[in-house]
């Protein structure tokens, strides 16, 4: 918008000389309401260089001729409105046309169609001031109707474009005012995907524009062969900087051999005078757009090198009384007026009305029902029939708009109407086919719904390669015995190999794909059966089972030997820092979880799979929140008693720490009963398919495990963060940091634990699984409770309340400085 803004300040003074009075010209006629006009009748051939901001003088550019003959036929559909006695009977209509040359250079002719009365007010209130234009038809390309659409869009201002097809104006949200009277890319896309499949092509190239137009019609052409055997092999962007030599190197080296050209005219003449140049042979080139009907391009000389060009175009519609027109224009009009623009001039002279007839008609017919879509919303508005108009209604530009979707008229044979999306719901493709001859032959034809038809004649159809049709393939057929196996990212392109382990061939099935073993069998590469899998388990028997068994032995026999210990010493300061009573409770449940480390061993059963964790996640979750409890006392009572003494007091009097640990006790249980019955583990196997043994296990269901999993998780994040917060306490009446270490062994064994898991599926997973439950039981017993032992067994001069309390003098001493 500030973009927009800044235009309209800079050429505010040009729009107030808009206005004035000018000479009749081409592009201008006068009448009760005017219709707008947007034609590339000039195309830029090379960027426009300029020192400041100035409009660009289109006459100084290239003609296109077709684009030329574009124009007339607006001309031609509004005189030919003018003398009908049955569409807007006393309404006279006028036009305001522009060349639009530049996609950047060309906005003085956009701001002057939605200027009122020499000025834009976007803020306006909108049915104040109207302008006389009620729509604008146009433009050729999509790019432009991009760059200056959202300008109409704004005051609802109709915009009927003749050429525009990228998908992105079917947006209704975005382009609520925008129809066209073109087919969008899907549907000519569809009729190319058609063309494709009608031929066995499977391996092309598709080159394009590199504009909104031609990358929007890339990406549905992907899209739409994502589902088919269709590949796409190569896709370029082209523009006017683009190097042909090396854009068609890859259609040789990649052997593409069917190119579908996605270009309007003058890109598609740089393409073929290219092709032509470097000597590209024997290929199917597939033209979509308006080039397909160029009229000399077929004659250039060398193009029956090239091999053979099938295109895709709108059907030319004779437009009754068009050639008169021009044979009339012509004659009238020898010498031009500049119009309103200093740019707004043809210099058109010498073209002569047999060029100007003969000129490629693509799109003629889309000009014409835009401008009689346009009329007949007209007459609508103003209530017209029985040979007069209602000349009491105000016409705004806004009151088209709903005229225009529910357009529904005869024209040309043709039934004019639009969808929701405000494209065409009429019409259809021709199939053409370059002969010998130098002219576009139809060959086919494509008719949309509801009398959807598709048909070529094939035999029409020279091809290039002594008559046959060309084959277009990346990989031949595999030989009997062997499968596909993808050369890359495409699927059209395959290398045969024979099947590999774990897979056989299928004397009597598909020779295109290997048949796997069942899950209890086993192959060697080249197999023609399978045999059964050795099963495998960790017994009880075993090395690795005997050893983790004993460290859990030892584990529980510390375990007791700490709890004697810490009962003897119950009184001392250590174990009262430790937690006192609290200790006795974590030592119990850290023995109590080592149940789930002995049954991970043996044939798994449905019992041994839910006590593989349960025991575990439900005591040592006890752990947790007593370490929890732990660490938010000594914060408290360190950093936050003397802010919030009443919340101590009541933390005391209820006993919350005993309070919160029974709560997480019945949370967890609940969680773990709910979460096992809901979805309770079963015995299962794991099988590679090269492997020749199946890996007894046990099936988790995750969504069951995740309820407990997470308050696990929950209590280990908050236990971390208030023991990270204690580590500047005393340093012998601070446990926080052994918690802190504690959980960080926590974390990295089970971290260890996963990635051994997922990289390595074999009969060792329950063993990890053992010493990772061990390892995390141990990590406590050893950061924790083994450095008080060691102070109550061998510096018993720290175990003294005097030894603590000048710790804590110190600490205070420090705190306030």
């Amino acid at each position: 918008m500030c973009r927009i803004v800044v235009h309209v300040c800079l050429l505010g003074l040009l729009l107030q000389a808009l206005t004035q009075p000018a000479a009749a010209s081409e592009f201008s006629l006068d009448g009760d309401f005017l219709i707008g006009g947007l034609f590339d009748i000039h195309q830029i051939s090379d960027t426009v260089f300029q020192d400041r901001s100035e409009t660009i003088t289109c006459s100084s550019q290239r003609l296109t001729l077709s684009s030329y003959r574009r124009f007339q036929v607006m001309r031609f559909s509004v005189e030919e409105i003018n003398n009908s006695t049955d569409l807007l009977p006393s309404v006279t209509l006028g036009y305001e046309i522009y060349d639009h040359c530049s996609d950047t250079h060309n906005f003085p002719s956009i701001f002057n169609l939605i200027s009122v009365n020499g000025s834009i007010k976007p803020w306006n209130k909108p049915l104040t001031e109207t302008s006389k234009v009620i729509a604008v038809v146009g433009t050729y390309t999509s790019t432009a109707t991009l760059n200056f659409a959202p300008l109409f869009m704004t005051d609802l201002i109709p915009l009927v474009s003749y050429g525009a097809a990228s998908s992105v104006f079917s947006n209704k949200y975005k382009f609520p005012s925008f129809f066209r009277t073109i087919h969008p890319n899907k549907d000519v896309l569809k009729v190319v995907l058609m063309i494709l499949k009608e031929f066995n092509w499977r391996w092309v190239s598709f080159l394009h524009i590199d504009d909104d137009y031609g990358r929007d019609g890339r990406d549905l052409f992907i899209k739409s062969i994502e589902d088919t055997e269709i590949c796409l092999a190569y896709t370029k962007g082209l523009d006017r900087y683009t190097d042909y030599l090396m854009t068609l190197q890859p259609l040789i080296s990649l052997k593409i051999n069917v190119i579908i050209v996605f270009a309007p005219e003058w890109t598609a003449e740089d393409l073929i005078k290219a092709a032509i140049k470097y000597n590209i042979t024997n290929k199917v080139w597939i033209a979509v757009d308006a080039w397909s009907l160029h009229k000399t391009l077929p004659k250039e000389n060398g193009i029956r090198n090239i091999g053979t060009v099938i295109g895709i175009a709108e059907p030319i519609l004779e437009i009754p009384g068009f050639r008169d027109f021009i044979h009339s224009f012509k004659a009238l009009h020898q010498q031009e007026d500049k119009g309103k623009f200093c740019n707004q001039i043809c210099n058109c002279t010498n073209v002569a009305a047999e060029d100007i007839i003969n000129a490629d008609p693509s799109f003629s017919f889309s000009v014409y029902s835009a401008v009689y879509a346009i009329a007949h919303a007209l007459h609508s508005v103003l209530q017209c029939g029985a040979g007069k108009c209602n000349s009491n209604v105000t016409v705004h530009h806004q009151m088209i708009l709903p005229e225009l979707r529910r357009s529904n008229f005869s024209l040309l044979n043709q039934r004019v109407q639009f969808d929701e999306n405000g494209d065409p719901k009429y019409g259809g493709y021709s199939i053409v086919f370059w002969n010998q001859s130098g002219e576009a032959e139809n060959v086919g034809y494509y008719n949309f719904p509801p009398s959807l038809q598709f048909f070529i004649n094939k035999s029409k159809i020279q091809w290039h390669k002594d008559g046959e049709v060309p084959v277009s393939l990346c990989s031949q057929e595999c030989p009997e015995g062997h499968y596909k196996v993808l050369h890359g990212t495409h699927k059209c392109c395959f290398t045969c190999t024979i099947c590999k382990r774990g897979t056989y061939v299928n004397s009597t099935g598909d020779y295109y794909e290997c048949t796997k073993c069942k899950e209890k069998e086993w192959s060697e590469e080249g197999s023609t059966t399978c045999h059964p899998r050795l099963v495998e388990y960790t017994p009880y028997s075993s090395g690795e089972a005997v050893i983790i068994i004993l460290g859990t032995l030892i584990f529980v026999g510390l375990a007791a030997a700490i709890f004697v210990l810490f009962l003897h010493n119950y009184k001392s300061p250590v174990v009262k820092s430790a937690g006192g009573p609290m200790c006795f409770l974590i030592l119990a449940c850290l023995s109590l979880s080592c149940i789930s480390v002995f049954f991970n061993f043996g044939i798994p059963t449905a019992a041994s799979c839910v006590l593989i964790y349960f025991p575990f996640f439900l005591f040592f979750t006890v752990c947790i929140a007593c370490f929890l409890v732990r660490s938010f006392q000594i914060v408290y009572v360190f950093k936050i008693a003397t802010k919030y003494p009443i919340l101590l007091s009541w933390w005391m009097k209820y006993q919350g720490q005993w309070l919160f640990i029974i709560v997480v006790f019945v949370i967890q249980t609940i969680l773990l009963i709910h979460g096992y019955s809901s979805a309770p583990p079963t015995p299962g196997n794991i099988t590679h398919p090269e492997s020749k043994t199946i890996i007894l296990c046990c099936d988790q269901n995750v969504e069951a495990l995740s309820g407990f999993l997470i308050l696990f998780s929950i209590l280990c994040f908050f236990c971390f963060i208030f023991s990270y917060m204690g580590k500047d306490l005393p340093k012998n009446y601070n446990e926080a940091k052994s918690i802190t270490f504690c959980l960080l062994l926590l974390v990295i064994i089970w971290i260890i634990y996963a990635t051994t898991h997922l990289l390595n599926h074999s009969s060792y997973t329950s063993t990890f699984n053992a010493l990772a439950l061990l390892s995390s039981l141990y990590s406590f017993l050893f950061w924790y409770f083994l450095p008080r032992c060691y102070i109550i067994v061998f510096e018993p001069q720290k175990n003294t309340q005097q030894y603590f309390l000048s710790l804590i003098q110190s600490y205070a001493e420090t705190s306030s400085m």
